[in-house]
């Protein structure tokens, strides 16, 4: 099975289920925004996790084996026409050279590390309407000089 295949098994028994990311990722027992990029195929899962994930939704060891395997994190840099997903598209093409900028003179010359990450997002109450808090946080990783 490839991650494809996982992916549409893992979104068709969980609609049929009925049930959310934050409840498989208690049972899991690792982030919801972790265990989610692992189901859309984007990264792998723990053995372990994988397995509770299977258990958890009736799925057979092949899809806890495509759970487990390593992905390619290929992605069109062209902007994305889906909405939501624009939006960040958008955010890091208004914001980008601010946050670069901002990184640069807080911690130097690097980059922010997207393997060792953590990423959440929250929902807060506003009276002017919710608002969506995504928080990422990342380790520094300064560019080596020789």
């Amino acid at each position: 099975m490839n991650k494809l295949e996982m992916t549409e098994v893992i979104m068709a028994t969980k609609a049929a289920k009925n049930t959310t990311w934050g409840e498989i990722s208690n049972i899991v027992g690792m982030s919801e925004v972790f265990i989610t990029s692992c189901c859309l195929g984007m990264n792998s899962a723990p053995e372990a996790a994988a397995d509770k994930l299977c258990a958890f939704l009736g799925l057979g060891p092949d899809v806890s084996v495509a759970l487990q395997a390593i992905p390619r994190k290929d992605f069109s840099t062209e902007a994305p026409t889906d909405p939501l997903i624009y939006r960040f598209h958008e955010i890091t093409g208004v914001y980008g050279d601010t946050l670069k900028e901002l990184i640069h003179e807080k911690f130097g010359d690097g980059i922010m590390s997207a393997i060792d990450f953590e990423l959440s997002v929250d929902k807060e109450k506003n009276p002017k309407g919710d608002r969506v808090v995504v928080t990422m946080n990342g380790k520094f990783l300064a560019y080596n000089q020789w």
